[in-house]
């Protein structure tokens, strides 16, 4: 790969070509056990990036998910976020939520980043953003996961008058709320760094404001890449969705 001078560019090259080799493996383990075809998933993808990005900046530090965390990042000027397989439930049931998160965090802000959904052929990036669509005329949806919806988001879904909207991995979520597809994506079932590093600063860039639960900053590459909660909504609607949650005692 001829790697980009642009970070915004060399980002988006990594999501776009991990999620065309997780698409090769999904077609070629094919009937394989699920457990099989994630492992692999997980594998290729995290291997990918690791060589791209050591060959295109070999001086930045990385935190994946998929390898060991080397606590010299702490002190790194430029540390790649990178999350080669977010879904891997929906990924190996050949769904489409799924992605592939690769962001550049550098002296405290993320500054560059993509989130690829490979089995929609999509790309959303920082530069240039994703327009965001107008306020859609409907029931707001409020993004829960497929399978472990938490026991709060129905009272959510019914202070904003609105409904629940099952969807897998975090990066296709925040997405959806990107896209127009749905319009709140609240979560407090605890994440971690590369769960939403790409994903908020793709919707930053766009103009939403990603935050944490109580409207605090996301703040990134700490010592522990614990990350509880995550907010990520249309704008209307940030001020409604915290009172509800406060009310909820969320």
């Amino acid at each position: 790969m001829h790697a980009p001078s642009d970070d915004h560019d060399l980002a988006a090259a990594l999501a776009e070509e991990a999620g065309r080799l997780l698409l090769e493996v999904r077609a070629e383990l094919a009937g394989a056990p699920l457990e099989e075809l994630k492992a692999e998933g997980d594998r290729r993808s995290n291997r990918l990036l690791l060589a791209r990005l050591a060959e295109a900046r070999p001086d930045d530090a990385v935190l994946s998910e998929e390898s060991p965390d080397d606590p010299a990042r702490l002190a790194a000027a430029r540390v790649w976020i990178v999350d080669p397989l977010d879904g891997t439930r929906e990924f190996s049931e050949g769904r489409t939520d799924w992605a592939v998160h690769v962001a550049l965090w550098s002296q405290g802000s993320l500054v560059a980043g993509a989130v690829a959904l490979p089995a929609l052929r999509e790309l959303h990036r920082t530069k240039p953003p994703t327009p965001l669509p107008p306020v859609p005329d409907r029931p707001a949806r409020v993004l829960v996961s497929r399978t472990r919806p938490p026991a709060w988001a129905e009272g959510l879904a019914e202070r904003l008058g609105g409904e629940l909207y099952p969807m897998g991995s975090a990066g296709a979520k925040a997405m959806a709320v990107l896209r127009g597809e749905a319009d709140v994506y609240a979560h407090a079932g605890g994440q971690y760094e590369w769960d939403s590093a790409a994903p908020v600063a793709v919707a930053a860039a766009a103009g939403l404001s990603p935050t944490r639960l109580d409207g605090s900053p996301l703040v990134y590459n700490q010592p522990s890449p614990y990350l509880p909660d995550l907010l990520v909504c249309r704008p209307d609607l940030v001020a409604p969705v915290r009172a509800a949650l406060a009310e909820l005692d969320v």
